[in-house]
């Protein structure tokens, strides 16, 4: 699945792609990504572009289920909240963080399920963000590439704690393993910025699922966001990630900022 929008947040125009694809491997996507681009140019103003990106797990289709209850939840209470976009954002979070727990515990089929969710706000020339999981947001500006989330992950605990190195947690047995999911508990810790980041005209921001980032470098994503035009460099990270095995659920998402 691909999609395009665009849309002008003030003086700032933002355009997003995105491609989600099942892999070589799964028999069902559990991945979810929407962007949300409103029309209303007071709504757009208030709160501005939306993207969103969601790993699903848990039983046959519950990771499914998870996964869309989350990019669902978050988008509509965004939208429909009456605070600043990071409390709103924060707060949508752990509104989809309780309906999908509601659901696991009321359907012995969802039992245990949940979702990674990373979310990215672009609004009058700032950038807000909210994140649970392993799925990541990056930032590409002026020809380098950064990491904005930090994984809620085991072995990114192992490295934090210099047990293990950046280069093997790459290929970790258990690299897959999450501490921090939506739905699995009552409650769960949001990650959040202090401040907003401001953004600039040139900033790529791409959100992706593990079925990515596990399969494909940061440079190597880096170069295909800068020398294509968004659409296209969703399509060729997806095809590469494809090419060296497919093994999970593949999503990708790019927001470039615009004058």
């Amino acid at each position: 699945m691909a999609k395009s929008g665009k849309a002008a947040p003030e003086a700032l125009m933002v355009t997003a792609s995105l491609v989600t694809d099942c892999g070589c491997v799964r028999q069902v996507n559990e991945d979810c990504c929407q962007v949300v681009m409103p029309s209303d140019p007071a709504v757009l103003n208030q709160r501005g572009v939306l993207v969103v990106v969601a790993d699903g797990m848990g039983g046959y289709l519950a990771g499914e289920v998870a996964s869309r209850i989350a990019v669902e939840t978050v988008a509509r209470t965004y939208y429909a909240s009456d605070h600043d976009p990071p409390a709103a954002l924060a707060a949508a979070f752990h509104k989809a963080n309780g309906t999908i727990y509601g659901f696991s515990v009321s359907r012995e089929e969802l039992i245990g399920m949940g979702t990674t969710c990373t979310a990215l706000a672009i609004q009058r020339g700032v950038a807000h963000s909210a994140h649970v999981g392993d799925s990541r947001l990056y930032l590409i500006r002026s020809n380098s590439i950064y990491q904005l989330t930090e994984d809620h992950s085991v072995v990114k605990e192992l490295v934090k704690q210099g047990a293990l190195s950046p280069e093997a947690a790459r290929n970790h047995a258990d690299r897959h393993l999450i501490l921090r999911a939506l739905g699995c508990r009552s409650t769960v810790e949001v990650a959040t910025w202090d401040q907003p980041l401001p953004v600039r005209p040139g900033d790529s921001f791409v959100l992706c699922s593990d079925g990515l980032h596990n399969a494909v470098s940061d440079e190597e994503i880096r170069v295909a966001v800068e020398s294509q035009e968004a659409p296209a460099a969703c399509e060729a990270l997806v095809a590469v990630a494809r090419e060296r095995g497919g093994h999970d659920n593949i999503t990708v998402a790019i927001a470039r900022v615009e004058d």
